[in-house]
């Protein structure tokens, strides 16, 4: 059975001038286990689609589906702190936390008592490739590729079941890059999470188990 699904979903945007729709009637479902490249132009949809998934938004038509529930029907906060986490391109860390508190947070939303969620937060950090240096420093005192990989790292610390990744090696040098792509991997193929990444490089879309192509806001099964 898939883990979430889109069930002939569409989104349309609304302004007072004009409607776009970003998401045309699309239908997929996603296993656990598996790595899922989504691939396709800018405007293609994948953002939307992503934030669909992540249920930061409800689709204009259609259902999107975790297990057997709609998320219309979910506490959609308790989703995304406890089954579902983003990876996002631009960070969104806390400026006034550092780098081990940022961490730390998706745990002690879970009910996760401090003492307990350090070290949690430590062990991640340090699989993503950086080391207890960052630990105490704040967002600002890091380097861009060193705030994405925090960002993965507070994504995964909470353990979820879905991981959605938007670019997420889009700041990191190649080396990073690799071990990034390696740990998500490992995680959906060794931990059985479902892994969907949104990316503009065809070299990590070449190591997913499936990729899917967008294109004027439709899905397609490549290959």
């Amino acid at each position: 059975m898939s883990i979430l699904a889109l069930d002939n979903v569409s989104y349309t945007y609304k302004s007072r001038y004009q409607e776009v729709q970003a998401v045309k009637n699309a239908s997929f479902s996603f296993q656990q286990g598996k790595v899922y490249a989504l691939v396709g132009k800018s405007g293609s949809g994948k953002t939307t689609v992503l934030s669909l998934l992540a249920g930061l938004d409800l689709p204009s038509e259609g259902q999107v589906n975790f297990g057997n529930t709609s998320t219309r029907q979910l506490d959609r906060d308790k989703y995304r702190r406890e089954d579902v986490a983003v990876i996002y391109q631009a960070y969104n860390l806390f400026p006034l936390l550092t780098a081990l508190e940022n961490v730390m947070y998706p745990l002690e939303l879970k009910g996760i008592k401090a003492k307990e969620a350090k070290p949690q937060a430590a062990e991640m950090i340090i699989s993503v490739g950086l080391t207890e240096e960052v630990f105490k420093r704040y967002p600002a005192m890091l380097s861009g590729g060193e705030q994405q990989r925090i960002a993965i790292a507070r994504a995964l610390a909470s353990r979820p079941k879905v991981i959605l990744a938007d670019e997420p090696t889009g700041n990191l040098d190649t080396e990073n890059g690799a071990n990034i792509v390696s740990l998500l991997k490992s995680l959906a193929h060794e931990k059985n999470r479902c892994v969907i990444i949104v990316t503009h490089d065809l070299s990590i879309a070449g190591q997913a188990d499936v990729v899917l192509r967008m294109h004027d806001g439709e899905v397609a099964l490549e290959g």
